[in-house]
């Protein structure tokens, strides 16, 4: 499950180059936002699952923002505060914020708890109909293309962008089979070329993130050093 994130930091770069971009490299659709207007102006055209608001906003309190939105909406919402005041997070908790976490603050530690809170505040609606037969699963890790998810063997679902559909696709397409680096990088561009490979190993390693913070599973694939990577039965490196 894809979560949304507004990001309330009125620090830009923090809030822009750390915060935002990360979160979306980890399979967020996060946008930020310098003031609370900007924020909920946005909010009256889409929905967000979930608020990441810094505490010490200028000129407004977080907290209070966090009241508004927990008065009107069921947001998740995890607060970021760089003041260690216990009372503080004491009362945040417990009239609005679901989490609280400290700054500098580890950006997969958020990450994880943005999945945490959203999977509790907006659960996944689970079938009720005893009449109706769920269709069968497919066996192990796979691609569902025409969804472009990764689809693990529990059935859960992970959102892939082209070129992680693409890699995937050929990984498993020969699994247990090593695939060398150059077909790999071949089957994700149209300019291999100008394709640096690095971008192949940082791309493997931000979904191999994605996988385990948002399935709680391994992703599948073992690097093959001096070659290139394997599909195998489990998700530790070589």
């Amino acid at each position: 499950m894809s979560f949304s994130v507004a990001v309330l930091e009125d620090d830009a770069e923090f809030r822009d180059t750390i915060l935002v971009a990360e979160l979306n490299a980890l399979g967020f659709a996060a946008e930020g936002f310098a003031t609370s207007t900007e924020m909920v102006r946005r909010m009256q055209q889409i929905r967000f699952d979930l608020a990441v608001l810094d505490v010490g906003l200028a000129g407004e309190s977080g907290l209070d923002v966090a009241r508004r939105l927990r008065a009107t909406s069921p947001i998740g919402i995890v607060m970021l505060s760089g003041r260690g005041i216990q009372h503080e997070r004491v009362l945040g908790l417990r009239e609005s914020a679901d989490a609280w976490l400290g700054k500098p603050v580890d950006i997969e530690v958020l990450a994880a708890t943005l999945v945490s809170v959203g999977r509790r505040v907006h659960p996944e609606p689970v079938a009720t109909s005893m009449a109706a037969t769920p269709p069968a699963a497919a066996p192990g890790w796979h691609v569902d293309a025409a969804a472009w998810k990764l689809v693990a063997p529990n059935g859960q679902t992970l959102d892939l962008n082209r070129a992680e559909r693409l890699l995937l696709a050929q990984l498993f397409a020969h699994a247990g089979e090593p695939v060398c680096r150059e077909q790999l990088i071949a089957g994700i561009t149209s300019m291999p070329d100008e394709f640096d490979p690095h971008r192949l190993d940082m791309l493997l390693h931000r979904l191999r993130r994605r996988v385990l913070l948002q399935l709680g599973a391994s992703l599948p694939v073992r690097a093959v050093r001096g070659y290139g990577y394997v599909a195998v039965a489990d998700g530790e490196d070589t």
